[in-house]
């Protein structure tokens, strides 16, 4: 079952006007890093005041404005065990292991409902899920390099499924009708506002933080779908079968949705180690566990990480690769949903 947990709170100081950022990183859907799980396992836990700047934020606006906010933290529980894990087996190199497990949806039911709806395309390459009437959680390295905001994320769009129907309208005598069930379009909706971690950025913290690859997309329109709730990640040992799902938009798999679930091998404080098949363009999907609902006897399904995709790290001067996901912490959970709602009143039990 899903349990309940308090929320720490997330309380806005200041916010800072500042430059506008120049737009002219190159979007990497693959990342490099040096600290890989064994790094994480020796992370030290951040301190309160490590957290303020951590989960202090930038706000980047459609007309290419931006401010800085200042927050404090209150309420949150410091792990004093840090990033403890559960070894896994060794990694295979690749990003399809072994059997490509990956499922591609073609009938338009199940693309434009329920769970699979939720997933949505990222005008620079990635994925999303929708978390909201409108917005939407991706990854931010889909943004933001680090450095500076990527190529085309000043006028970033996001793509709402829909399925093509074609030939609706009159047709000549004898010609054959097109079909092409199975195949989204998009519906692209302008983004208003995008909210990235302090976190995120290498002048914090010396390198990509991979912990804080997450980013919340405010569209200028709802939808009117049905979106996915956050939930706060459980451990391994209790998710069933160590099991979770995600769909995206794979690049190798152009035009179509696809959806792959599998189990995690190894865990830290903030990441998940998975052996997902997924290849770039799926980065950003939000990653989703079905578990009971406390008293009822419904299956209820929720975001707990975000897909960050294959990562390439050197260890002891080798390239190793594995697949990972930020994990929704108490301490995210916080934050994601204060950017959703403006306030942390709908957000103090997760």
């Amino acid at each position: 079952t899903w349990h309940l947990k308090k929320i720490p709170q997330i309380v806005r100081e200041r916010t800072f006007s500042l430059d506008s950022p120049k737009f002219e990183a190159k979007t990497k859907l693959e990342l490099n890093s040096v600290c890989g799980i064994e790094c994480q396992r020796k992370l030290p836990v951040p301190s309160l005041s490590d957290l303020k700047n951590l989960l202090s934020y930038e706000t980047v606006f459609e007309n290419g404005t931006r401010t800085l906010t200042e927050v404090s933290v209150h309420g949150a529980v410091l792990d004093p065990a840090g990033n403890t894990t559960t070894r896994g087996p060794s990694r295979r190199k690749r990003q399809i292991y072994g059997t490509d497990s990956r499922f591609s949806i073609y009938d338009k039911k199940f693309m434009t409902n329920f769970p699979f709806n939720t997933a949505v395309k990222i005008s620079t390459g990635c994925s999303g899920i929708l978390v909201s009437p409108k917005h939407v959680l991706t990854a931010a390295h889909c943004l933001h390099n680090g450095k500076d905001y990527v190529k085309g994320s000043k006028r970033l769009r996001v793509g709402l499924m829909k399925t093509k129907s074609r030939g609706n309208g009159r047709k000549r005598k004898g010609a054959k009708r097109k079909t092409s069930d199975g195949v989204p379009s998009f519906q692209w909706t302008r983004v208003k506002s995008t909210h990235i971690p302090k976190g995120w950025f290498k002048g914090v913290s010396g390198d990509i933080a991979l912990d804080y690859d997450y980013a919340v997309l405010e569209l200028k329109r709802p939808h009117k779908r049905k979106y996915m709730e956050l939930g706060i990640s459980p451990a391994i040992k209790m998710m069933p079968g160590s099991m979770i799902h995600f769909s995206g938009f794979d690049n190798d798999r152009s035009g179509q949705l696809v959806y792959r679930f599998c189990s995690i091998s190894d865990e830290s404080n903030d990441l998940f180690y998975q052996y997902c098949d997924a290849e770039p363009g799926s980065t950003g999907s939000g990653i989703y566990l079905r578990l009971k609902e406390p008293n009822k006897k419904k299956w209820k399904r929720k975001i707990i990480a975000v897909y960050s995709g294959h990562q390439w790290v050197d260890i002891n001067g080798e390239q190793q690769d594995y697949n990972v996901a930020v994990r929704i912490t108490p301490l995210k959970y916080a934050q994601i949903c204060f950017w959703i709602h403006g306030n942390d009143e709908n957000c103090t039990l997760g």
